[in-house]
């Protein structure tokens, strides 16, 4: 596992830790002491030498900010072994173009961690969403960062909304209403954006993401409608732990049958190609097209 903060330790590090079929071989971090100390949490060393770590694995789990991700997943691409990736992959679409070639040039599997693509109520969902002709969508996800153990990320911070939870209305959005070729936004209070997507299939949806509004105000809405009424995504239960298992599952499954992933880094790169424009879009006021 590559990271030490607390994603890292609370799902990544946790969930690999009680894995039937993976074992968690090491922890890296930038700062030797935090990845000991990590480490010695789940019985396993900790390293600031990144080449010493991959030597002894098949596969790395990365959890740190995302344009820390980006080299250290070309790195262990290149080092032969498969990435469960944290979202989104990228802050750019360039360096997202580079993660994906270096997947592909390595021939390794990919899979990003869409926490609700790894639960049964979102397969589900999508099942349903898949039989009936669709005219649109909506989702919302409000949240307030101020207090939560995410409070302290940078990056978070910086970004905002439209990166952090942005990745995770798109991965049930886009498979259910097809690929986004552009994107219209308007800002709100703080963080707060608006965005409405057109999809290449010629429907529209509608996302509001927020990190900054009042706790009581908080929770997600996801649904799409069409001629079979409004297919509402039921708010999603169980842990992050257990998703994230489900999500080792599936990239030990590519692995070994040489496949791909419908969550993989071409799935990952297209989802911070709408968030690019989404951010070109809140700049200059205009519509602006996805760079498929």
């Amino acid at each position: 596992m590559l990271g030490t903060g607390f994603w890292a330790r609370a799902v990544h590090a946790a969930s690999l830790a009680e894995h039937s079929d993976a074992e968690l071989a090491g922890i890296w971090g930038r700062d030797l002491a935090k990845a000991k100390a990590v480490g010695a949490e789940f019985d396993v060393e900790g390293f600031d030498d990144l080449d010493a770590l991959l030597s002894r694995v098949d596969a790395v789990a990365v959890a740190v900010p995302p344009d820390v991700q980006v080299d250290l997943a070309v790195r262990a691409a290149a080092a032969g072994k498969h990435l469960l990736l944290e979202k989104p992959i990228a802050l750019d679409v360039a360096a997202a173009d580079r993660l994906v070639t270096a997947v592909r040039d390595a021939g390794v599997a990919s899979v990003v961690f869409f926490t609700f693509r790894f639960r049964s109520a979102t397969s589900t969902w999508l099942e349903q969403a898949s039989r009936t002709r669709l005219a649109g969508g909506h989702g919302s996800w409000l949240s307030s960062l101020a207090g939560s153990p995410f409070d302290s990320s940078p990056w978070r911070k910086e970004h905002g909304a439209l990166w952090d939870i942005g990745p995770h209305a798109l991965s049930v959005l886009v498979p259910a209403l097809g690929p986004v070729v552009s994107v219209q936004a308007g800002a709100g209070l703080r963080d707060t954006v608006h965005l409405v997507l057109g999809h290449e299939s010629g429907v529209a949806s509608t996302v509001t993401l927020s990190h900054t509004v009042a706790p009581m105000s908080a929770g997600t809405e996801f649904f799409v409608h069409g001629d079979a009424g409004r297919l509402v995504l039921l708010p999603e239960t169980g842990s992050a732990e257990d998703a994230f298992a489900v999500a080792v599952d599936e990239l030990t499954a590519a692995a070994v049958s040489g496949g791909t992933h419908p969550c993989d880094v071409v799935f990952g790169r297209d989802v911070v190609a709408v968030l690019a424009a989404a951010q070109r879009a809140l700049e200059s006021g205009c519509r602006e097209s996805v760079a498929l």
